[in-house]
């Protein structure tokens, strides 16, 4: 959101280098203009004091992460929470362009650009709606030492689907976290989807087998219906679908509505994801 605010050399330090795809930002970090702070238990303190910053914007997924995020204000620094992650309508997501807006003195700009987005997002709604004539089934993700962690029927990327004219599966549960669920139980259900996406970090059909060969017998894996969100990948391991992806909700919407039905969005080139082949 800095970025498509034009305020990206304001930025003097960041979390996990190595998970970011911006190339302007990487050539910073290589040229030692940003700082890697390091993160959670391990944030370096001394560091961050070091930079002087007007502002750590920060997020906390449980109740450890205000342990180490009090500390930099008993230091004297402005922290900012950012709770983007908690919305579960896309474009609320995005709305928070909004408060960067503020901070950057770039209020009008930061409205014209969410402006743009919700409306290319209900545009694509909008066309799905009225011209759909199937509902398809749809299943995500992939099981982890055996356990297969579901997002609610509450989360954003759930909103994604149905606006793309899909049939989440697990569309009627609700949770605050994804719901972790034996692979066993996911398996019985996922009978019934028509397409699999998010896998994971899977780029082949052969890397599901390897996580169950059970899997390996689900419809939407004997069809091919099998679309990945990792098309975008830095050579350091970075996905710009978790990166630019908060931005640009109309993109992934139209992304999903493309798989789900294909025949709305004829010649259509995919941008954050690709069939798993």
């Amino acid at each position: 959101m800095i970025s498509a605010l034009g305020s990206e050399i304001t930025i003097a330090g960041i979390s996990g280098a190595d998970l970011i795809y911006n190339e302007r930002i990487r050539e910073r970090v290589a040229r030692g203009e940003v700082a890697d702070v390091g993160f959670e238990d391990n944030l370096n303190k001394e560091l961050v004091i070091k930079l002087d910053p007007d502002l750590v914007m920060v997020y906390g997924v449980g109740g450890e992460a205000s342990g180490y995020l009090n500390k930099l204000t008993d230091l004297g620094i402005k922290v900012l929470f950012n709770a983007d992650y908690l919305e579960e309508d896309p474009l609320g997501k995005a709305e928070w362009i909004k408060v960067f807006g503020a901070l950057f003195g770039k209020e009008s700009q930061a409205d014209k650009i969410f402006g743009m987005i919700a409306n290319e997002y209900n545009s694509v709604r909008k066309l799905v709606k009225e011209n759909a004539d199937s509902l398809p089934a749809i299943m995500m993700g992939l099981p982890w030492k055996d356990t297969w962690f579901i997002s609610p029927g509450n989360s954003f990327i759930s909103r994604l689907i149905e606006d793309a004219g899909g049939n989440y599966l697990w569309k009627d549960t609700q949770s605050e976290t994804s719901m972790p669920y034996g692979v066993e139980n996911v398996w019985l259900r996922a009978r019934e989807a028509d397409y699999w996406l998010n896998i994971s970090t899977v780029k082949t059909p052969a890397e599901i087998l390897n996580a169950d060969r059970r899997l390996g017998e689900l419809p939407a894996f004997v069809k091919g219906n099998l679309y990945n969100n990792n098309k975008r990948i830095a050579a350091n391991g970075g996905n710009d679908y978790w990166e630019s992806g908060s931005i640009n909700p109309h993109i992934i919407l139209k992304d999903l509505a493309a798989i789900i039905h294909p025949g709305l969005f004829p010649g259509y080139e995919l941008y954050y994801y690709y069939k798993v082949e």
